[in-house]
């Protein structure tokens, strides 16, 4: 397997560029419209086909280059089933995506957003939003729902083996990977903690709205294309 972590310091989003050493086919998980020139330059690098592009879910805080690198290279757009209707292939809970002789099941773990899907492969999961080093993403908006992020959380992601490492879309504090062990032994919001408690923690954050979300949701359901605006507005 060909494995590499790209970052977007603009918004601390990591994209993963994951290539079948075989087939040369490979994917970008999560990929930022702004670093569209980098990830593909390092897809030539590596002397690999782009052959897929998944979004764990509609982002609030940047862009998708789904749509500019399906575009450039004909690569299939992949998103969950409540997603952008502009993906090639809507997946749902259980599916599994091929890419060269890679497999990638997709578990459904919404609560972030009603969208989110989380991606195994082999020893990892590319969890999204969904589960962070040592947090989770939020759930006031993108019809989020705290007790559903939990039931994600506890009965699909820590289900996993406890081996499995998991990486993320985000980090804000340079960290770029953890396990499940580690997550359900240190991660603060679940580690300990009841439903109960994880929802009060979640309907406290008091988080502010997300400098970019009034752009990236409709554009991001666009596969990144700015969404039209409505006739006469």
């Amino acid at each position: 397997m060909i494995f590499r972590q790209l970052f977007d310091s603009d918004s601390s989003t990591y994209t993963y560029l994951i290539g079948d050493e075989t087939t040369r086919q490979a994917v970008l998980i999560d990929p930022v419209l702004e670093q569209v020139e980098r990830d593909l330059q390092l897809v030539s690098e590596l002397d690999l086909t782009l052959t897929h592009v998944f979004d764990t879910h509609v982002h609030a805080d940047h862009i998708t280059a789904s749509g500019a690198l399906r575009e450039r290279t004909r690569a299939k757009v992949v998103g969950g089933a409540r997603g952008a209707s502009c993906a090639d292939l809507h997946v749902h809970d259980g599916d599994e995506v091929h890419v060269g002789r890679l497999v990638f099941k997709v578990l459904a773990t919404p609560g972030h957003t009603d969208d989110s899907v989380s991606y195994l492969l082999e020893d990892r999961v590319f969890t999204g939003d969904a589960l962070l080093v040592r947090g989770n993403g939020r759930t006031d908006f993108q019809n989020g729902d705290a007790s559903q992020l939990h039931d994600s959380i506890t009965r699909v992601l820590f289900r996993l083996p406890d081996t499995t490492l998991v990486y993320p879309a985000h980090d804000y504090k340079g960290r770029t990977a953890t396990s499940i062990a580690e997550e359900k032994r240190h991660n603060p919001r679940v580690a300990g903690k009841s439903r109960e408690e994880f929802i009060h923690i979640m309907e406290n954050l008091r988080l502010p709205k997300p400098r970019l979300i009034d752009l990236a949701v409709p554009s991001n359901r666009a596969c990144g294309h700015t969404a039209p605006s409505p006739a006469g507005a």
